[in-house]
């Protein structure tokens, strides 16, 4: 098992959380946090589960259990479609 720095470069794990249209939920990954994949139907329901996992995964991964862990989320979505005028 890889252990995971005891911090990232600002003290604040990074999470992408992107919208999948077709699935119809969005997806939370994050390079600082390995292992972690999430998915929830609205940013507020991810955040819940995100404040459950983050922790968890650090642990697993090496990092000390006694820390407090800051993350910001990023939230993507991307749409397309055509436009009449």
């Amino acid at each position: 098992m890889h252990a995971v720095e005891n911090s990232t470069p600002h003290g604040v794990y990074e999470i992408l959380a992107q919208w999948d249209s077709e699935a119809g939920v969005w997806v939370a990954e994050s390079q600082d946090v390995p292992g972690l994949v999430a998915e929830a139907d609205s940013p507020n329901v991810l955040v819940q589960k995100l404040r459950d996992l983050i922790p968890e995964l650090l642990e697993l991964n090496g990092v000390l259990s006694d820390r407090t862990v800051s993350f910001h989320v990023l939230y993507q979505h991307e749409d397309s479609g055509v436009l009449t005028f």
